[in-house]
């Protein structure tokens, strides 16, 4: 969702295109990522499609006479957008090398719980509703279930470790998108959301190439060992994940609160899991099943409790 004005309220009509778009667009990104870094580096897969995102929109913003951002809308985007993007997309790329696409995304589920509690526990808020403070205990046990085995059957091929490295890159990619999110309120940022986003987008790109540099994925990327299902999935997640998804992200970020912006994470593992299970053949074993619906309940409680909360 592309919004090139900052100062009139947003209307009905343009909140429920942005909810929307994230609920059902952003499910489907954990699959295109899981198809994607199949032959594509994984660092490398998020420091092309960001650069290249970034600058598109930001030409386009330029063209229509968006204004450029100031050197401190810069430095605020360069923090933000390296949460997000390189800390919370990178390692979700760099995950699903082993985990698969549903239970990345129950896991990454785990961020309204996380933009409830830390600013609590950092003392810039009130203590969160007792519901929302049951939400966050039931949320994170599901995802400990997650996260603490399950049955082999289900990840043929992966080794335990790579697993479990896994599993924990994606608690950090949560916790990493969770403090990005919070900091987007408080640090100098371009008022038009689209520019917010193109310059976050251009501001992180060079920060995970650098990542991927110290991994050594440039050294072992080709394009033409790229193929078709990865050109595929790499166009998706620049044109749906990145303008639209992320687009839309911004634009919530910036018109409603934190808190309710991340209500995406209430309907995206339901549509990674039945993606991942009817296109990818992901085996849904009861333990995904069980941590699903805790995780489910625990952010719908997070969400229901905040409103209460603010009323």
């Amino acid at each position: 969702m592309t919004d090139t004005g900052g100062g009139a309220p947003p209307s009905r009509a343009a909140l429920v295109v942005a909810f929307a778009t994230l609920y059902v667009i952003w499910g489907s990104t954990y699959l295109a990522i899981r198809i994607s870094v199949v032959t594509w580096p994984p660092l490398v897969l998020a420091a092309v499609r960001f650069t290249l995102a970034g600058a598109v929109l930001y030409a386009f913003l330029r063209a229509r006479g968006a204004p450029v951002p100031t050197r401190r809308e810069w430095g605020g985007a360069a923090v933000v957008g390296t949460l997000l993007l390189g800390g919370g997309n990178g390692l979700v790329c760099w995950a699903e090398q082993w985990v698969p696409s549903g239970e990345a995304a129950l896991i990454i589920a785990s961020v309204p719980l996380w933009m409830t509690a830390l600013p609590w526990m950092l003392r810039r808020a009130p203590m969160p509703h007792p519901l929302a403070l049951g939400g966050i205990a039931l949320g994170l046990g599901g995802v400990a279930l997650l996260v603490s085995g399950g049955d082999p059957r289900a990840h043929v091929g992966v080794s335990a470790s790579a697993l479990t490295f896994g599993r924990i890159a994606l608690l950090l990619a949560a916790l990493s998108w969770s403090v990005g999110s919070l900091m987007s309120r408080w640090v100098p940022l371009p008022r038009q959301p689209a520019m917010a986003s193109a310059v976050e987008m251009l501001a992180s790109g060079p920060v995970i190439a650098l990542g991927a540099g110290l991994k050594g994925e440039w050294g072992h990327f080709h394009l033409g060992g790229v193929n078709t299902a990865g050109w595929a999935a790499f166009v998706y997640l620049i044109v749906f994940g990145s303008f639209a998804g992320f687009g839309s992200y911004v634009y919530l970020l910036k018109h409603t609160s934190a808190a309710r912006a991340s209500t995406y994470a209430f309907v995206n593992p339901l549509v990674a899991v039945l993606l991942g299970t009817f296109f990818a053949h992901e085996p849904l074993v009861a333990r995904t099943v069980g941590a699903a619906a805790l995780i489910v309940a625990a952010v719908g409680a997070v969400i229901w409790g905040t409103a209460n909360r603010s009323h």
